[in-house]
């Protein structure tokens, strides 16, 4: 078979079983910034007396900030990627100080659309899981 006819996911090395990471250590400076960008200002990320008193015991990071170390772990497989759809669920908090690893992993792919399908998985520093999900993205050739 001729290279142009093989399909793009092939020609990118995309393959079942392939994963992506990203790791981060979360901030207080990534928590105040991502209330100011998405105007998200819940006292449960905020106001550590408040977060005492709920059923977090103290101040937790917006959950969509994790779902964001995925999408940079996404990001990072070859090719333009783009995001079709995304689902999560929140298994644990994430607090100031722990270390996020995002990981992506490849479940499914639609060769004749570029279509790839992923698990997604956030853990901590300790190896629990954090957020769970799946992540479909269609994956074009890079422009030159």
């Amino acid at each position: 078979m001729a290279e142009n006819e093989r399909s793009l996911l092939d020609r990118l090395g995309i393959d079942i079983g392939d994963t992506s990471t990203h790791r981060k250590t979360i901030t207080e400076k990534d928590i105040t910034q991502f209330a100011e960008v998405s105007g998200d200002y819940n006292p449960v990320h905020l106001d550590e007396e408040f977060a005492r008193k709920t059923l977090f015991g103290g101040r937790i990071a917006h959950g969509v900030i994790a779902i964001s170390l995925i999408s940079a772990a996404v990001a990072k497989f070859p090719g333009l990627v783009v995001l079709i759809s995304h689902s999560s669920r929140f298994l644990r908090p994430v607090r100031i100080g722990d270390t996020i690893t995002a990981t992506a992993e490849v479940t499914g792919k639609r060769q004749d659309k570029g279509i790839v399908r992923l698990k997604t998985t956030c853990a901590n520093q300790d190896g629990k899981l954090v957020v769970e999900g799946e992540t479909e993205v269609r994956i074009y050739a890079a422009p030159d």
